[in-house]
Order: C-alpha cells, then sequence, then structure tokens
C-alpha cells in the first residue's frame, strides 16, 4: 500500500498536466502522514499548513485568488522562498479555510508551475454548509487530480 500511495504521488509529480492534487479520505487514515512522506522523501523543501491549527492563515483566501499575495504569504509563514518545482505546497484540512478548496482552481489555471497537494477529511466537508466538494467538481471539471 505504502509503495502503490507514492509511486501515484512521484506520477502526479512528474505529470507535464499536472493539477492540484486533493486527498480525500475519512480521518486518521494516513493522509497528512503520506503527505508529509511524500514532501520530504521527493522535494528540496516543503510548506505545510494544516489549517485546522494555524488559524491566522484561514483567511488566507478571502480577499483574493491572486497567486502571487498567497506564495508572498505562506513565504512569510516558512521563512523561506518557494520555489515552482522544488517545494510542495501542502494544505492540510483544507476544508477549514473559507474558500480554500476554490483556491485550487486559480493555481491550477494561473500558476501550474507549483506542486500543491490538499487534503480533506469527507466528515470536514459534511459538516461545512457553504461549499459541497462534489457539485463544485462537477462545474469545475479536469481541474484537480484525485487518488
Amino acid at each position: 500500500m505504502y509503495r502503490n500511495a507514492i509511486n501515484t504521488l512521484i506520477q502526479w509529480k512528474l505529470g507535464k498536466k499536472r493539477k492540484p492534487l486533493i486527498l480525500l479520505g475519512a480521518r486518521q487514515v494516513g493522509k497528512t502522514w503520506l503527505m508529509k512522506e511524500f514532501g520530504s522523501a521527493e522535494y528540496k523543501q516543503m510548506v505545510y499548513v494544516n489549517f485546522e491549527e494555524e488559524t491566522k492563515l484561514q483567511d488566507l483566501f478571502l480577499s483574493d485568488f491572486n497567486i502571487s499575495r498567497i506564495i508572498t504569504a505562506l513565504q512569510a509563514f516558512v521563512g523561506f522562498v518557494i520555489e515552482p518545482a522544488e517545494t510542495l505546497i501542502v494544505f492540510d484540512e483544507i476544508q477549514s479555510a473559507p474558500k480554500g478548496i476554490t483556491s485550487l482552481k486559480y493555481f491550477c489555471e494561473n500558476a501550474p508551475q507549483y506542486h500543491v497537494i490538499a487534503s480533506d477529511s469527507l466528515l470536514g466537508m459534511a459538516l461545512h454548509q457553504k461549499v459541497s466538494l462534489r457539485s463544485w467538481q462537477k462545474k469545475t471539471e479536469n481541474l484537480f487530480t484525485e487518488l
């Protein structure tokens, strides 16, 4: 199982038309571990944001979806420059950030050079009343990769 998941993520990384990746699953099934393991093994550096823990960053996507502004804010948070091909950006528990899932559309359309993985607990999405991921996915078909 470990090798299958890591190999799938490596194929995603190497893909020419890579899109943001969303890992969906119940709580406590290993999504966070998998993203961190992949990031530390396959990238020079990793930006890890858990939106449940980093409440100051929960408003990151509220004002606009300007990727330059978002990247600048993330760089200030982690204290290093984000290099598109060398840095994995991990948005853990993205459902806790208003408009977080929507921001992935703008990474795909306006900044595909960034490697972005997001995780979402299915419980979190069920409780989030303003966003229905399944209906939103139908409207934005072909913007994301799902494992």
